[in-house]
């Protein structure tokens, strides 16, 4: 085990205050540090994007000293930890997770996890966000996560992070025993169509709409996060705020030129 450092860590997800993968993150939390703050909604905030409350208050409810729920998204969150709850002392890493399902390819764009880790990037924060896959009605494999976060947080917590980096962690949807090791990635992308609408009707025969999630098959290319995990590998891929398409600036420059 790691000796202990005088780290704060502020812990963040989407899937709720009592998620078993947030109750998961802090065991593994207190490996580096007992100086640990929890902030998460106080209801599943999946899918909430890198979204603020702007047009309602946001509540809070604390469960104890280091505890707080949260009527409010991922980032609502990591905003009210790093500037209300903690003090004076920012936090020296923001963990988000760990979430329940993956965050791979452009779930990235939908994910409150890892919102709340792009928001901690936003503030200078070194930020992580972790996902354990899983598939619905099937046992979720947190002994993945158990065993390998560790292995991971233990490269990046000292890290010297580049600003506006952050990271994205995937455990494979496997037993710790078949992982087949831990890759640097990048975001891979999935063909278009996994997010449908669905359409039901009420007993008053009133429709209304499920989003459902069927993940397309493909995408899975060479370093890519998609085809680590195919592979039973860990992703770990760096991520950054600036989405500049840097390779189109030069025909960019051509179409609207400056003096």
């Amino acid at each position: 085990m790691t000796e202990k450092r005088s780290k704060r860590i502020l812990l963040v997800n989407d899937d709720g205050i009592d998620a078993p993968g947030l109750k998961l993150l802090e065991k593994i939390a207190r490996r580096y540090t007992d100086d640990i703050w929890v902030v998460a909604p106080d209801e599943e905030r999946s899918g909430a994007g890198h979204s603020l409350s702007l047009v309602h208050p946001i509540r809070v409810r604390q469960v104890d000293e280091r505890h707080f729920a949260i009527k409010g998204t991922p980032t609502d969150c990591a905003l009210l930890g790093i500037h209300e709850f903690l003090g004076d002392r920012k936090p020296d890493l923001l963990l988000s997770g760990i979430n329940r399902g993956p965050n791979l390819a452009e779930d990235i764009t939908y994910s409150g996890t890892a919102a709340a880790a792009m928001e901690g990037a936003m503030l200078g924060i070194p930020s992580v966000a972790l996902s354990q896959m899983t598939a619905y009605e099937q046992e979720i494999p947190w002994a993945t996560a158990e065993t390998y976060a560790p292995l991971v947080l233990d490269k990046l917590i000292d890290l010297a992070w580049t600003p506006g980096m952050f990271v994205n962690v995937n455990f494979p949807n496997i037993f710790p025993d078949a992982v087949t090791g831990i890759r640097a990635t990048t975001q891979g992308l999935r063909p278009p169509g996994s997010f449908r609408p669905v359409r039901r009707v009420d007993e008053r025969y009133v429709p209304y709409y499920w989003i459902k999630i069927a993940y397309m098959a493909g995408g899975e290319l060479i370093g890519t996060d998609l085809e680590a995990v195919a592979d039973g590998a860990v992703s770990v891929t760096p991520l950054q705020l600036d989405m500049t398409g840097h390779a189109d600036m030069k025909r960019f420059h051509a179409l609207f030129p400056t003096g």
